[in-house]
């Protein structure tokens, strides 16, 4: 179930297994990712997820907009 968690319940979470996956496009992820951050553009998340992530861990999806 989606919810909003803060810097620290992240740091927990990826601590504890958990998958950190950027939603930004190839180019943005190429210039700003986290480290350890998998890239799922967000226009490819339903198809491209459960190509990519392990579907027995927490997933924390991040995006930047910048705008």
């Amino acid at each position: 179930m989606p919810r909003e968690v803060d810097r620290e319940s992240v740091r927990l979470l990826l601590s504890g297994g958990a998958q950190i996956v950027e939603v930004l496009g190839p180019e943005e992820y190429e210039e700003w990712h986290l480290p350890g951050a998998v890239n799922v553009p967000l226009r490819r998340v339903d198809k491209q997820a459960l190509e990519v992530l392990d579907p027995t861990s927490s997933v924390v999806v991040y995006c930047w907009d910048m705008a």
